[in-house]
């Protein structure tokens, strides 16, 4: 086969469908026991075209759109109803995060309203209205039946062509030298180009059999079905499905009757660990756990609460089944680092409404080489070792009991935590600072002083730690900041075929010995998948450095490279043996030089060189570059000599009034400075011109790196939008990213990340908008918590970073700040 699929859910299924409709031949898919079971089956079948999760929107819409005409395509009918479904907000901060919840959703093409109570009455007039304050309103959802659903996915997969095969389950995976898989069966053995994992709750046990530990964890999900309601019954039209969120449970209509599904508290909910530890039971299949409605009461009072009809109503069947859970509820699709030619389709706490647009994304990817779209949340490489099974089961009961939390900007959830993936400074800094969370490691986010209003206080509105961050930022543009930048991706590439490999790799020249740039890989359709900081310390042998989220997306990016391409070369990732210590602003070269005999002088370690010294008798590798576009440094070490490091540099600049600061105010530094961010202003939906990153992108070395000849075509055809840098007026609020950009009532484009500029004393954003309005001087709104404020296109940076001010004063000009 060139794919087999192991696993028939809806999921596994809907990925046979779209290859084999796509035109791939010997497309294989293997079920264990029947289409439908483990978690398909007992699903609720709920479909919604809302997702706070910007391209999780496309995957929703495109499932709609789909089982939409499925059953004229295949002959199958699906059930499928769309009476829409409205979000019931019963608290002012629930109205808010509708409000932000449609700024981000008003450059989606999806219908979604917010509604009065007026007219979340007149939609469902069953309702106690006296706990309604708005309603956000997706006329298109509805719900499906899931077993009809997977039948008629599978009657297109083989009209086109793919074989299902069941009862047959997988025994074991044996990977071949030359990149293909042996899939051993009851009935004979398959040679495999490539295996999907598609298992759903066997996910892990067919995970086991190549070595891995997919991080998923069996919860066990529980929704009641009514009897006839006499007034659901003398009905016209069907209800649409509620959620409740402060009652958090879904509720439809089922028939004449009602069916009600709560998340309960991580208390309360139950997980079923004994799959984890020892395997799901041989022969479990369409079986369901049994039910516990006390577990469920409070839930049930407060629908009857909400639903009044619901106190007359007999309860006629109970569902608990198993619903498998990733830590952060969310699942994991595409390729697997470290495994060639393993791909994942798994942790689907949602797998009803994923399956379509999830089907879909991943035939694109398998057939093309290159996601079609950014999914980096769902990439199945955002956990690695760090994520043991008692991690998992903490953050899934969290999860589980946070579905319907309300999604506040820099959320923070801190089960878990922290996992073994702390930096040497963590015990040190820990009682000082709010702590984020970032592929497992602590970092610090602000920093606590005397009078600060401490803690994690979430907010749509600017709240507890903004002064503190301006307080940071200006240590750092006035004196000098310490920040630990532990979390960074660390890998070393050497080898005979390192420069070729690194060529090709990345559109930027390789960076000579003693140097670092900043480089990109591209891919094939010249979209930006992933930013690096290249350094060359000794000949041959080359540092490569990316953001803490992307560390195993890259190094599976690049490991695929040298296969396919057969180069000669090693590569190590450092990333848990190396810790990272910034050191920013007008004092940090007086301090360092205090500590080392190597001349730090702007004439002898010019910006962008890199160079092995010590500092206070300690190895480093120091990069002069800052995040923050200060003076400044990276100094890469052992990560168990950052406590001496670190004290030996606060020790250093106690005259100068060293400080720590946190990636709040690094966040603001580099925005004032009109630096990008990948998975802001680049990531695989955008190309490095749009986004104004032609410095770093050379198309005429002689290299043929990956996506250079869709670059020329790009370039040749000219731009259709362009990052702006702008400015907005605001009041008590900051724009986030990922906010609708509004022109003449229309709305033309997103914010891509903001914060508040502490220098100019208002906000800024980069956002992406069509290339005629991009113009410096264009005004423009941005709307922020339902609010539209004024902004203006600006020339960029606003403030200019140290070398560039350097080299102004060195011509005599004045620069500004």
């Amino acid at each position: 086969a060139d794919t087999v699929i192991i696993g028939g859910g809806c999921v596994g299924v809907s990925l046979a469908y779209h290859l084999a409709k796509a035109g791939l031949k010997d497309v294989v898919l293997l079920e264990k026991s029947e289409l439908t079971a483990g978690s398909t089956w007992h699903a609720a079948g709920l479909t919604t075209y809302f997702h706070p999760g910007i391209n999780l929107k496309k995957v929703h819409s495109y499932s709609i759109k789909l089982y939409e005409k499925l059953e004229e395509e295949t002959g199958q009918a699906v059930g499928f109803h769309q009476p829409g479904s409205i979000r019931i907000a019963s608290t002012p901060t629930r109205v808010d995060e509708f409000k932000y919840q449609m700024t981000r959703a008003g450059w989606h093409p999806t219908e979604q309203y917010l509604i009065t109570p007026e007219k979340v009455q007149e939609l469902f007039p069953l309702l106690n209205m006296d706990m309604v304050l708005a309603g956000l309103y997706n006329p298109g959802d509805g719900h499906i039946d899931p077993y009809s659903l997977t039948m008629a996915l599978a009657a297109g997969a083989r009209k086109y062509g793919a074989q299902l095969n069941y009862p047959v389950p997988v025994t074991n995976l044996n990977f071949r030298s030359d990149g293909t898989w042996e899939v051993e069966t009851p009935l004979g053995e398959i040679q495999a180009k490539r295996i999907v994992n598609a298992a759903g709750f066997w996910a892990r046990d067919i995970g086991k059999m190549i070595g891995l530990q997919h991080p998923l964890v069996p919860v066990h999900h529980q929704y009641v079905v009514t009897s006839t309601i006499p007034e659901v019954k003398a009905l016209k039209t069907e209800l649409p499905v509620i959620r409740d969120l402060q009652g958090s449970y879904y509720l439809r209509q089922e028939r004449d009757g009602l069916l009600f599904g709560p998340y309960e508290s991580k208390e309360k909910m139950k997980l079923q660990d004994s799959w984890v530890t020892n395997g799901v039971p041989p022969g479990f299949g369409k079986e369901l756990f049994e039910s516990d409605l006390d577990r469920i009461m409070e839930y049930v009072e407060a629908a009857m609460e909400m639903v009044p009809v619901l106190k007359k109503a007999d309860i006629v069947n109970t569902v608990a089944g198993p619903i498998t859970y990733s830590p952060d509820i969310l699942p994991m699709v595409g390729p697997h680092q470290g495994v060639r030619n393993y791909w994942v389709a798994i942790g689907f706490g949602y797998g009803i409404i994923h399956a379509g647009g999830i089907g879909k994304y991943l035939s694109d990817w398998i057939l093309e080489g290159e996601p079609p779209f950014d999914l980096i949340e769902l990439d199945p490489n955002r956990y690695g070792k760090w994520t043991t099974v008692e991690y998992t089961a903490a953050k899934a009961r969290e999860s589980y009991g946070f579905n319907n939390i309300v999604g506040y900007p820099k959320e923070e959830r801190f089960a878990g935590r922290p996992t073994e993936r702390t930096s040497g400074l963590y015990d040190l800094l820990k009682s000082k600072c709010s702590m984020g969370f970032h592929a497992g490691w602590e970092q610090p986010h602000w920093f606590y002083k005397p009078g600060d209003e401490p803690g994690y206080k979430p907010s749509f509105r600017r709240t507890n730690w903004f002064d503190p961050v301006g307080r940071e930022y200006k240590q750092v543009m006035e004196k000098v900041g310490v920040i630990d930048l532990s979390p960074f991706g660390k890998f070393k590439v050497k080898g005979t075929d390192a420069v070729k490999l690194l060529d090709h790799l990345f559109a930027n020249v390789v960076p000579k010995v003693g140097s670092t740039n900043i480089s990109h890989m591209l891919t094939p359709r010249g979209k930006v998948y992933a930013e690096l900081t290249v350094s060359q310390p000794y000949p041959g042998e080359f540092m490569l450095v990316t953001g803490s989220g992307s560390e195993l997306h890259d190094l599976r990016w690049i490991e695929e490279e040298v296969t396919r391409g057969r180069y000669e070369v090693e590569i190590e990732n450092m990333t848990d043996e190396m810790g990272v210590l910034g050191v920013a602003g007008p004092y940090a070269r007086q301090i360092l030089q205090k500590l080392t005999s190597e001349d730090l002088s702007d004439g002898s370690f010019k910006f962008l060189q890199s160079r092995h010294l010590k500092l206070a008798g300690i190895a480093v590798t120091a990069i002069r570059i800052s995040y923050t576009g200060e003076l400044g440094w990276e100094l890469y070490h052992r990560k168990e000599d950052s406590v001496a490091l670190y004290s030996a540099i606060m020790e250093a600049g106690q005259k100068e009034g060293i400080d720590n600061f946190g990636t709040y105010a690094l966040n603001a530094l580099r925005l004032e400075k009109g630096f990008r961010a990948w998975g802001a202003e680049m990531n695989c939906d955008t190309n490095p011109l749009e986004a104004g990153l032609e410095y770093f992108v050379k198309l005429n070395k002689p290299a043929d790196f990956t996506g250079k000849k869709a670059l020329k075509q790009i370039k040749e055809k000219g731009l259709k939008r362009q990052l702006v840098y702008l400015t907005l007026e605001t009041d008590n609020i900051d724009p986030e990213g990922n906010e609708s950009v509004w022109h003449n009532g229309k709305v033309i484009g997103n914010t891509t990340s903001g914060s508040f500029s502490y220098s100019a004393q208002k906000s800024l954003a980069f956002a992406y908008v069509p290339a005629e309005l991009s113009k410096v001087g264009q005004k423009l709104e941005v709307e922020l918590l339902g609010k539209n404020y004024p902004a203006t296109v600006i020339q960029e940076p606003l403030v200019l970073t140290e070398p560039a001010r350097t080299r102004l004063q060195r011509r005599g000009e004045s620069p500004k700040v």
